[in-house]
């Protein structure tokens, strides 16, 4: 089994950049950086997020889904896991009004957790620099909701890309577990899970894992998610709670090894 440092990694998301238009590639960049760099000054979702002040464009994929499901509504409790930037966090602070800045709406919480650096969230209590899958971790965001539970746990997060695609889907799998694990046994009845998950054969497993427990599992695609990619968001709506702790065991804890042939 791979190491959990390995396993356990995440990324950071692509923060918005600056400038109206590429002129030029700055000196050391190479060719794979060039595109990349062309690809998000070209990208209307970049310009998007840096001109309604999102900390980058992921905000309009979780925008968009809310658009079509209508999950995040004023007074829910969210956790979102792989946090950083923190433009998942942003966008549920203004839908569950964990600001309270509309006071004839009722107040919700988020928690905002990642590994990396997030700068502070207006309305979001901020987990930095924590790795949501150590027991002491998620030790302290139970502690922070005392004995209340969740209504909706997000989580954007991925592994660092290893270029080799089995062993990346593997890699987000692990976390996509983590995450499900803690959400079946944190959540409240009728709770909705959100998990972001690379496409390939753990697919069906994962599926059936919060088939399990949800009783809608749709996967989704939101327009802003770039049509080559991989990713997809699997999301598991009315969490049907758990009925005895042998239940939670049924949630799987590994992945098949990788075949290096």
């Amino acid at each position: 089994m791979n190491s959990p440092a390995l396993l356990w990694t995440c990324i950071c998301r692509n923060i918005s950049t600056t400038g109206p238009k590429l002129k030029e590639v700055p000196k050391g960049k190479d060719h794979s950086s060039h595109l990349w760099l062309k690809r998000q000054f070209a990208d209307p979702y970049v310009q998007k997020a840096k001109k309604e002040n999102y900390r980058c464009r992921s905000a309009f994929k979780l925008l968009e889904i809310d658009s079509k499901i209508k999950f995040l509504r004023p007074g829910l409790k969210v956790l979102d896991c792989g946090a950083a930037p923190g433009s998942w966090s942003q966008v549920a602070v203004k839908l569950v009004n964990s600001h309270g800045y509309d006071s004839k709406q009722p107040k919700g919480l988020v928690l905002s957790v990642d590994k990396l650096p997030i700068y502070p969230i207006d309305g979001a209590v901020v987990l930095s620099k924590c790795d949501f899958t150590q027991p002491d971790i998620q030790d302290r965001l139970v502690t922070i909701l005392k004995d209340d539970k969740l209504d909706v746990v997000l989580s954007d997060m991925a592994p660092n890309a290893t270029g080799m695609r089995e062993m990346d889907h593997d890699l987000i799998t692990q976390l996509a577990i983590a995450v499900i694990r803690f959400a079946v046994t944190y959540s409240k009845p009728g709770a909705d899970c959100l998990i972001k998950i690379w496409d390939g054969r753990n697919r069906p497993q994962l599926e059936e894992s919060i088939t399990r427990f949800y009783s809608q599992v749709k996967i989704l695609k939101p327009p802003s998610s770039r049509s080559h990619s991989a990713e997809l968001f699997l999301l598991g709506r009315g969490f049907k709670g758990l009925k005895s702790s042998s239940s939670q065991k049924s949630v799987p804890t590994d992945v098949p090894p990788v075949d290096p042939s």
